[in-house]
This record gives structure tokens, C-alpha cells and sequence, in this order.
């Protein structure tokens, strides 16, 4: 921690735009760490907790419940459900926490205890893609692979077995030149290999093979690795073929970030349990769901001992909940989708600008995620020596220009409120230009 660095002191937000204690505007690039969905101060969501407030803000749901968990349960289950799939073949039980570290670490939980009963105790093993993040709490660092982040408590951690992350751009295995221009993903020369690999680990696990936890489609604070088309559905078919269970983490990907109402909509693939946050209440307060599919659900039925002896104080709080049910209404609204997905065309357009930017090794996008990673030499990849903080330095560089965003290492990123309009993207893409050229001295 630099001693020295002076946090910007944020006092009010009106749509994407935040506005400093000194008076200063700027574009929420970031979607205040991924989870503002609608802008801030969004009218329907203020309304729909001041509503709640006029009737009680919290009760506990430990042997109780309250009126709209049970209500934004059903409403979730229905979201999150495929177009014209078979309700049955997907989760619909939901498990209400706080944040998206304590979503996974429910899931990890409900998995192994659910082999446990069911007499298959030796499964305890999960699969898990390198340079993974799923939070910070025991569970969730466990089945991550970041050093980074969680390097210092390793020893703290029950393991996890590592299949290499399928990020085109830094694939060992893709014998495609950089092309200038091209996102890696489509430019890609290669066997699929990744696939293979997450085979691998899967088979390396043996009888103790619990099932995968993985954030589909794309890999945020991995550097936003994006994975190409049809991993997620040939990593879903071994994980069921070898007897585990599919944990997505949809906790940054989910509510339409990627394009669909669901990342894992993309593709043919059946989870056996979502875990979502970040979005869940479009970005107002902390709200966590796992979310359970029928055959993990019956291994819980019984007595006492079957119980599932975990919980926390703010389960099903009454006003997450209520903003929760108002994002759904909003993002299920008419027309919502058709618009969403002008928008994503125009970021995708206006992102070609990158390429003409100094130093930009490749321009990768997914819905309204944008990532830009810097390289030292577009030619090699050469990464930057980590040391000199380029990625950060941008970063700060931009709030010059009127842009708040935070990179992961020398991986620039925009991912602004769906809400944003056609020219506040145009603007955001030239701020992060500029900040970059500006950087470099150009």
C-alpha cells in the first residue's frame, strides 16, 4: 500500500455519472466494481426500498421468512431459466446470503454434504480453472488459483485441483500469430486443447472427483479471459460424465453483463447449482442466491441430521430483496434485451479504436464487458514487467479525462451500467484512448 496515494472521496452518483467531494464528474466505467446495472439513483429501484422501509428493513430467516424473499426466489428461478428449457433439468431452490464469496462457499458445501449423505463421502474434490477467483472467505479461496490475491493463506486452504484457464489470447497450446485487430478468440489455431486439459484434472481427481466451479464464459479478475465458443459446453458434459456436480459462478457474468439474461445461456449447459450477487440487486445492497437443482435438494430430505447447518444474520433481507425484484422487473422489462443488444454492437464497433492505440496486444469483448490488455510488445505478447504497474497507471491517468475504472494487472477494462447511452459509450471508449496514448506519450 502506497502511503502516499490519496483515495478519491466519492459523495453522489445520478445515473453513470459519480461526482467527488470536490465537485468533480466522472464516468462510472467500472459499474462501481461490476455490480450497477441501471445507473445510479435509478428512480423504480429508490421507490421499490423506500416501499420496503415503510414496512420493516430486516427480520431474521432462521426459522422464518418474510414476504418478498420466497416471492424474488420464484422470480430468480424463472430468470435464470434457459428459453424453452425443461424447468426440471435446472436449480430452482435458492439459498439467500451476502456477497458472492458466501454464494460459493454455500455451493461448495451443499456438493460435498450432499455426497456425504448419499453415502459417496469420498467425493470432496473440485476442479477449478487457473488464475480463478471466486472471493476471499476459506471456501472460495480454496477453489481459486490466484496467487495474487490469496498467495499468503494458502495454508489455510482444502486444495483444489487446477485445469489451465481457456484464455485464447495466452494459450500455449494457439499457434495463431497476434493479429492486429482481430480478437483472439476468433483468430485461434488449435485442437482444443483446453478441453482436454479440464478432462485431465477431472481424471486426475479420481474417486474423490466432487464436481467444477468455474465463472462461464468469461474470467474477471483472471484478466477478463474470455473462453471460446463451446468450452463451457464440453466442460459440463465431463463434469456430469464423471459423476460431479456444475457450480457456475455467475456472480459478475449473470443479469445480461455477458448478453443473455445468463452467461451459461450461450451455450447447451446444465448446472447443477448457480451462484449469483454482484447485479442481484442491480447494484444497491448486498444480496447473495445459490441456487440448487432437484437431485442435490432430495439428498436433503429427511431429519435432523440431513439438515444444512449454515446460515448468516442478513439471509432473505427484506430490502435487498425488494431491490432485488425491482432490477428483475427492469431487466425483464419489453424491449430491455432488444436494446441491450444495440448497445453491446456499438461498444463492439467503437472498440476498434483501441487498436490504434500504442502498446494494445488484444481487444477482447463479451456483452458489455470490454477488456484491453497492454503488452510490452504486441508482436511477442511480451507482458509488461508487473513492477511498473502500467495497467494502473493508465487507470489513474484516466480519471483525467473524466473516467473511473480499475484494471486487473496490464488488462484495461470498461464495463459500464447497461443503462449507458449510445454517446456516453463513445465518450467512455475515447477517454480510456486517450488515457492510454496519453500514457505513452503519444
Amino acid at each position: 500500500m502506497d502511503p502516499d496515494y490519496e483515495p478519491m472521496v466519492i459523495a453522489s452518483g445520478k445515473g453513470c455519472f459519480l461526482k467527488d467531494t470536490r465537485g468533480r464528474e466522472y464516468f462510472d466505467g467500472n459499474s462501481s466494481i461490476w455490480v450497477n446495472l441501471h445507473g445510479h439513483r435509478h428512480p423504480r429501484i429508490d421507490r421499490a426500498i423506500r416501499a420496503q422501509l415503510r414496512k420493516i428493513a430486516h427480520s431474521s430467516f432462521l426459522g422464518l421468512t418474510n414476504e418478498p424473499a420466497p416471492l424474488l426466489a420464484r422470480r430468480l428461478v424463472e430468470f435464470c431459466l434457459p428459453e424453452g428449457a425443461d424447468p426440471a433439468e435446472f436449480p430452482s431452490r435458492v439459498f439467500f446470503s451476502d456477497d458472492g464469496s458466501t454464494a460459493i462457499e454455500a455451493a461448495i458445501k451443499i456438493v460435498v454434504q450432499y455426497f456425504s449423505m448419499s453415502g459417496q463421502g469420498g467425493r470432496h474434490k473440485f476442479v477449478s480453472l487457473s488464475r480463478g477467483y471466486h472471493g476471499d472467505t476459506v471456501g472460495a479461496m480454496s477453489v481459486g488459483h490466484s496467487d495474487g490475491f490469496h498467495g499468503h493463506f494458502k495454508k489455510l486452504s482444502f486444495g483444489s485441483q487446477e485445469a489451465m484457464s481457456p484464455h485464447c489470447y495466452r494459450c500455449p497450446y494457439n499457434t495463431a500469430p497476434p493479429q492486429k485487430g482481430a480478437d483472439a478468440r476468433r483468430s485461434r489455431k488449435c485442437g482444443f486443447e483446453c478441453v482436454q486439459e479440464f478432462q485431465k484434472a477431472v481424471d486426475a481427481c479420481g474417486d474423490s472427483f466432487a464436481g467444477a466451479v468455474v465463472e462461464p464464459i468469461v474470467q474477471g479478475a483472471a484478466g477478463m479471459a474470455m473462453h471460446p465458443p463451446g468450452y463451457l459446453a464440453a466442460i459440463s458434459e465431463a463434469t456430469r460424465k464423471a459423476g460431479g456436480k456444475l457450480i457456475l459462478d455467475e456472480v459478475m457474468t449473470g443479469f445480461h453483463r455477458t448478453g443473455p439474461r445468463m452467461a451459461f445461456h450461450a451455450e447447451d449447459c446444465r448446472p447443477d447449482v448457480l451462484c449469483l450477487a454482484k447485479g442481484l440487486t442491480g447494484g444497491y445492497l448486498p444480496l447473495a442466491a445459490t441456487i440448487v437443482g432437484d437431485e442435490l435438494v432430495q439428498g436433503f430430505m429427511g431429519g435432523p441430521e440431513k439438515t444444512f447447518y449454515h446460515g448468516h444474520s442478513y439471509s432473505g433481507n427484506q430490502l435487498g430483496c425488494a431491490a432485488a425484484l425491482e432490477n428483475l422487473a427492469i431487466l425483464s422489462g419489453p424491449g430491455f434485451a432488444g436494446r441491450l443488444q444495440k448497445k453491446i454492437r456499438l461498444l463492439e464497433k467503437e472498440s476498434g479504436e483501441f487498436w490504434q492505440c500504442p502498446h494494445v496486444g488484444d481487444v477482447r469483448q463479451s456483452g458489455m464487458v470490454l477488456a484491453v490488455e497492454i503488452v510490452e510488445d504486441p508482436a511477442t505478447k511480451k507482458p509488461f514487467d508487473p513492477a511498473l504497474r502500467t495497467g494502473w497507471k493508465i487507470s489513474e491517468g484516466a480519471k483525467r479525462h473524466g473516467l473511473l475504472t480499475r484494471p486487473v494487472g496490464d488488462v484495461l477494462l470498461l464495463m459500464p451500467p447497461l443503462s449507458a447511452t449510445g454517446p456516453q459509450l463513445r465518450r467512455a471508449v475515447d477517454m480510456l484512448c486517450r488515457a492510454i496514448a496519453s500514457h505513452f506519450g503519444q
